[in-house]
C-alpha cells in the first residue's frame, strides 16, 4: 500500500490505531501523525458533540424555539465535522500535511 494511501486510510480510527502497531506503517512519520491526528479529531469531535448536546438539552424548554435552534446546531456540528473530516482525508490522500490547530502540534509531537 502507497503512503499517501494509507496515510488517508488513517482518518479511519480504528485504522489508524491499527496503523500505529503494524510493523511497516508504525516506522513512518508521515503514515504515525495522521494516524495520531485522526485519533486526536475524533476525540476533539466527540466533546464538541457533547457540548452541543449539553446546550440542545438546556435550550430545549424554551418552546418551539429550543428544539429548533436544537437541531439546527446538531446538523450543524455533524456537518462540521464530515466536511473537515473529508478535507483531513483528502489532504493526506495528496501527500499534504495539514495540521490542525490544536490537534496538528500534538500529532506532529507523537509522531
Amino acid at each position: 500500500m502507497t503512503d499517501n494511501m494509507a496515510a488517508a486510510l488513517s482518518y479511519v480510527t480504528i485504522i489508524g490505531i491499527v496503523f500505529l502497531f503494524v510493523e511497516p506503517y508504525n516506522r513512518n512519520r508521515v503514515i504515525r501523525f495522521h494516524a495520531f491526528q485522526s485519533i486526536f479529531f475524533a476525540g476533539a469531535a466527540v466533546v464538541i458533540w457533547v457540548a452541543a448536546t449539553i446546550l440542545s438539552l438546556v435550550l430545549t424548554p424554551i418552546p418551539v424555539i429550543g428544539f429548533i435552534f436544537g437541531i439546527l446546531l446538531h446538523f450543524a456540528v455533524g456537518l462540521g465535522i464530515f466536511v473537515l473530516w473529508l478535507m483531513l482525508v483528502y489532504k493526506a490522500y495528496n501527500n499534504e500535511q495539514w495540521m490542525l490547530p490544536v490537534i496538528g502540534p500534538l500529532a506532529q509531537k507523537q509522531a
